[in-house]
């Protein structure tokens, strides 16, 4: 099964490309590696999810901002790829998470994106992971992730 159809499987769909909420590009390419710049959960330009896991929002919550991140991220891979049956595989992801001191469910959280990348992309899609809590993300975003992948 190809991507595309993974995705519409899974009822899911890409949103349009992101464009740069600051000075820096949304993603850079070198050789055969996309380095993709950190996505937030947003939807256009309206950050769907704000505010801090453990505090103000659930780990449900920011489980579906990850998932969010995850879509927009695949959106540019699809981008600078040409096609997302060019992702040979996504290589590392990391998931920064907007956490209260006592919040524990950090990787709970990043499984809303490990799940999108594994649903779509089959074996491609499985990665190297990193989570890591922060008491503040840009715009009080719930979520903020990046990855690094392999392009044919």
């Amino acid at each position: 099964m190809s991507p595309s159809e993974r995705m519409e499987a899974l009822g899911l769909f890409l949103p349009p490309t992101p464009t740069p909420a600051a000075h820096y590009v949304p993603w850079v390419t070198t050789q055969k590696t996309v380095y993709a710049a950190g996505q937030t959960p947003k939807e256009g330009t309206v950050l769907k999810y704000a505010g801090q896991l453990g505090t103000e929002l659930t780990a449900d919550q920011g489980y579906a901002a990850a998932r969010l991140c995850a879509l927009r991220l695949l959106s540019v891979l699809k981008a600078a790829a040409g096609d997302l049956e060019n992702i040979e595989r996504i290589l590392k992801v990391t998931v920064f998470v907007n956490a209260a001191a006592d919040f524990s469910e950090h990787s709970r959280v990043a499984d809303g994106a490990s799940e999108v990348f594994n649903g779509v992309l089959g074996a491609a899609g499985s990665h190297a992971r990193s989570t890591v809590g922060a008491p503040a993300l840009p715009g009080n975003a719930a979520v903020e992730i990046e990855l690094i992948a392999r392009i044919s």
